[in-house]
């Protein structure tokens, strides 16, 4: 299985890292921006505040003696932001499909999330389904089995973890290293998406007039 050896660039190295993106998918409040948090940072915030449009980060490494950088887009799961995520799916390596084990819908969305990757990236694109929140074992309404037969019907990778935790994020990492295309397929290239900038200023704008509304209102 693929290491994580090193978490920052050598600057002596003569080769740039090869890039990887790497698109979040699930719906609202599954702990999509948890799992990312908890890898860069080894951090969790319990004061959460839902993802507006469009998030990224990355991280450089060494996967088995080559660098690479994971670019990690984090998508919000409300509605009205759908229209933006098959931008944010094109060009991607990865697709992690989160959902909650205490949710029976989050779960029952999966298959159409996945299926959405698919349409958009084909083979090109592998796929991870990762059941999250197993620190809350006594509200789980959907069980490991469950997950499991979801996954090898759709023939992708799954686990679960536990961002609150620090539950096998690590592991989920490790599987993605090693499913890493070569360096000469199609991951070398920075993304090509251009955010929606305005449309995503717009619905913060929409966000704090209703805010305002509602603090205004006695």
């Amino acid at each position: 299985m693929a290491e994580f050896a090193s978490d920052t660039l050598d600057q002596s190295s003569s080769s740039a890292p090869v890039k990887y993106k790497v698109v979040f998918l699930g719906d609202q409040s599954v702990g999509k921006t948890s799992i990312i948090l908890r890898f860069m940072h080894d951090t969790f915030d319990s004061q959460y505040q839902a993802t507006i449009g469009i998030d990224f980060l990355s991280k450089t490494m060494l996967v088995d003696d080559k660098m690479v950088r994971l670019q990690l887009w984090d998508t919000a799961g409300q509605e009205r932001f759908k229209s933006l995520i098959p931008s944010y799916i094109q060009d991607s390596s990865f697709a992690i499909v989160c959902y909650d084990i205490t949710s029976k819908a989050s779960f029952e969305h999966v298959r159409t999330w996945v299926e959405d990757a698919r349409n958009i990236r084909g083979d090109d694109v592998s796929i991870i389904v990762v059941g999250n929140k197993i620190d809350l074992a006594d509200q789980r309404e959907i069980y490991t089995e469950e997950g499991t037969k979801l996954a090898s019907e759709l023939g992708v990778e799954f686990i679960e973890v536990s961002a609150k935790a620090g539950i096998n994020i690590k592991a989920l990492f490790k599987t993605l290293a090693s499913n890493l295309p070569g360096a000469d397929d199609t991951a070398a290239k920075e993304s090509s998406v251009k955010i929606k900038k305005e449309e995503i200023q717009k619905l913060k704008e929409d966000d704090t007039e209703e805010g305002a509304k509602k603090s205004g209102c006695c």
